[in-house]
């Protein structure tokens, strides 16, 4: 049984390796996460996190993890920039 902290990995964890290394976990293509279904999940915490992403594209429900992704935060005291062309 999937955790909400699973929910919150699926959402935030990043794939450690192959061809989508840096893409985060619910983002991957469906495709993939089937191929990973038919030749074997990786071992671990890794492996359940794909099975719950397979899953939860599968039913369509990828909307109920956008609220656990990490929030993207701005900088306020960024300073503005200005470019000129008249120079």
């Amino acid at each position: 049984m999937f955790s909400q902290q699973d929910l919150v990995q699926v959402a935030r964890q990043t794939m450690p390796f192959g061809k989508y290394q840096g893409r985060v976990l619910i983002d991957l293509p469906e495709a993939y996460l089937l191929w990973f279904s038919h030749e074997g999940w990786p071992s671990g915490n890794l492996g359940q996190w794909l099975q719950l992403a397979l899953e939860i594209k599968i039913n369509g429900l990828e909307k109920i993890v956008d609220p656990l992704r990490t929030p993207v935060t701005k900088q306020a005291d960024e300073p503005k920039v200005r470019i000129r062309f008249d120079e």
